[in-house]
């Protein structure tokens, strides 16, 4: 029962609204970060480290969370749309996914 008892006390705090709010601005800049070709999860955690500095430690790693996911996903997009890989995980969607947009 200890275990549900941490389980929920995680939850708990992961879905306060001010957690919620800087997972939805890691998010965006990770995706705002991520579309631009060339730069991977890695690159745009270290260019947008710096914001998390006068975070609480909780909020600043679910910031870091949300930039890590953005950006791995606005890497997708720039290979989907632009036929451009920005990261080597998005090479093999420049395969299928380029071809569907059009």
């Amino acid at each position: 029962m200890e275990l549900l008892a941490n389980l929920a006390l995680g939850l708990e705090t992961a879905i306060t609204p001010v957690n919620l709010f800087y997972c939805f601005v890691g998010v965006f800049l990770g995706t705002f970060v991520g579309v631009i070709p060339g730069v991977g999860p890695l690159a745009a955690i270290s260019m947008l480290f710096p914001i998390t500095f006068y975070l609480e430690p909780t909020a600043a790693l679910i910031m870091l969370a949300g930039i890590y996911y953005g950006t791995t996903y606005g890497g997708s997009t720039a290979s989907i749309l632009l036929n451009i890989p920005g990261a080597t995980s998005a090479a093999v969607t420049c395969l299928d996914g380029y071809p569907m947009a059009q």
